[in-house]
């Protein structure tokens, strides 16, 4: 998530095509790891405002990079119980 989170924010021109095969890796990953399903339960919220605010600044998505953060501190503080 983070390395996709960099492509997007280092690219902001090109993200789209640049970081398309990152964004398949996370999206196989999430479909399947149950770390991830939680992190993907928990913090929906965030995750949605990201990508929200990825379409709305395609050109610009260093104007996104809040939304990350957040993102990323809602999945630091998922509890992971096995």
């Amino acid at each position: 998530m983070e390395e996709y989170g960099q492509c997007v924010t280092n690219r902001p021109g090109t993200w789209q095509q640049d970081c398309h095969l990152l964004k398949v890796k996370v999206a196989k990953c999430t479909s399947s790891h149950p770390v991830i399903q939680r992190i993907r339960t928990e913090c929906a919220e965030p995750f949605v405002a990201f990508e929200q605010c990825l379409k709305q600044n395609q050109t610009s998505v260093e104007n996104c990079s809040k939304h990350v953060t957040d993102f990323l501190k809602c999945a630091q503080n998922v509890k992971i119980t096995e």
